[in-house]
């Protein structure tokens, strides 16, 4: 093991961020040691965009870009100018990843395999020299006045560098390396910590009969979110109905708003099966579907409008006989029925642990951070990159672009000046 100050810049954490700050500190020459607390890297990596990698998000557009981050997104602004979803697709091209654009902008990797994400990287790491250790914790980081002065790894070894990167991400997915590590180290080092919590993250529903409905999707459906029957959410997308209760794309892009809430309130959410038409339109629709088929049972004729699994729900719901032939629904009846399909509503009582969750909200304060250069404003030679700091955003490639972003300008400035 190379002694103190061997190295210009160390990196703490082999997930994307640090990967990609590793590679961007060691083109410009540097001297780079990244540290692994895994035997192997990426091992979130490899989760993303369902195994498939959504590598980014290719909204060129840098203030609509921004804005898919939050009330911390505008922290991003300069890291995006410098290094924004195109270059990211450039890069990967470059190291012989084939990609594609499908649905809202989405990257996804071409072979649909995030190994070859990973690969590429692992490829380039090795092709500039950068020297990688696996399987060794960081234990100890030590300081002197504003400065690391080295860290400890397990084992014993101290490792010496000119500047530091952590990149540690958060607390989602604790079996692919996301401990939380990062957080205490940057806490110690004076950096104030927004309370952690799980984002992106399912919602557990009270409801019993909710669990019948495991397995059924709708790939639009409209939502709104009421905490003591004041609107505070709103939002369109794709759900999933599940044993606890929802997920989807939609359902986790909400998930961080609704944060501890229900412990404080009732929070309530309301889904409309079918945004596309309003009121009138949806009775006009079912009226006719109803004299057009007299003889046909009331779960059947549903079935035309909305998942058939989601069917009898909706008829108990609206204090219908399913299995009654529609001939025989009644007007209050058939109103009814489009008041639970415009208003299905469902209680929330919490959310899936931070565990679960594909990203962590909260984490390093940005305020504590050079949004220009990455470097803490406290520690001189220290840098942050990826999801360790409080920037997440909503599914879609957005994430893995934040890593990209901020690794890449961290390891820039951290080896701007080692010469």
């Amino acid at each position: 093991m190379k002694n103190k100050q061997q190295y210009d810049v160390a990196v703490i954490g082999g997930g994307p961020a640090g990967m990609m700050a590793a590679i961007s500190a060691a083109e410009i020459g540097a001297r780079v040691v990244l540290i692994e607390k895994n035997e192997t890297p990426g091992k979130k990596l490899l989760l993303t965009g369902g195994g498939r990698c959504n590598l980014t998000n290719l909204e060129l557009d840098l203030r609509k870009l921004v804005a898919n981050y939050g009330e911390t997104g505008p922290f991003l602004f300069h890291a995006f100018s410098e290094f924004g979803p195109k270059d990211s697709v450039e890069f990967f091209n470059k190291l012989g990843v084939e990609t594609m654009v499908e649905n809202n902008r989405r990257v996804l990797t071409g072979s649909g395999k995030a190994d070859d994400v990973l690969e590429a990287l692992v490829g380039r790491l090795k092709n500039l020299g950068v020297e990688m250790i696996y399987g060794r914790k960081v234990a100890t980081i030590n300081k002197k006045d504003n400065s690391i002065s080295s860290i400890i790894i397990a084992g014993g070894e101290t490792i010496g560098a000119k500047n530091y990167i952590i990149a540690t991400g958060g607390k989602s997915y604790p079996g692919t390396g996301s401990t939380g590590d990062g957080y205490d180290w940057a806490h110690t080092l004076g950096h104030k910590i927004i309370k952690l919590a799980p984002a992106l993250v399912p919602i557990k529903i009270k409801e019993p009969w909710a669990k019948d409905l495991a397995g059924i999707s709708l790939k639009r459906a409209g939502i709104t979110v009421f905490r003591n029957q004041k609107k505070i959410i709103s939002a369109a997308g794709e759900i999933l109905f599940t044993h606890f209760g929802l997920s989807g794309p939609a359902i986790l892009n909400i998930s961080a708003g609704i944060g501890d809430l229900p412990g404080k309130s009732e929070v309530v959410i309301s889904l409309n099966l079918l945004p596309a038409l309003n009121r009138d339109e949806l009775e006009k629709n079912i009226l006719e579907n109803f004299q057009n088929n007299p003889n046909k049972i009331l779960k059947n004729c549903l079935a035309d409008f909305i998942p058939s699994g989601l069917s009898p729900a909706i008829a108990q719901i609206a204090n219908a006989n399913p299995a009654k032939t529609v001939n025989d629904v009644t007007k209050e009846e058939r109103r009814r029925l489009v008041e639970a399909m415009r208003d299905l509503r469902l209680t929330v009582s919490g959310l899936l642990e931070i565990e679960t969750g594909m990203v962590t909200a909260g984490g390093v304060e940005p305020e504590g951070i050079d949004d220009k250069t990455m470097r803490s404003k406290t520690i001189n030679n220290l840098f942050f990159a990826g999801e360790i700091i409080n920037v997440h955003g909503v599914t879609g490639g957005f994430n893995l672009q934040q890593c990209w972003s901020t690794g890449r300008l961290a390891g820039a400035s951290a080896s701007a000046n080692i010469k």
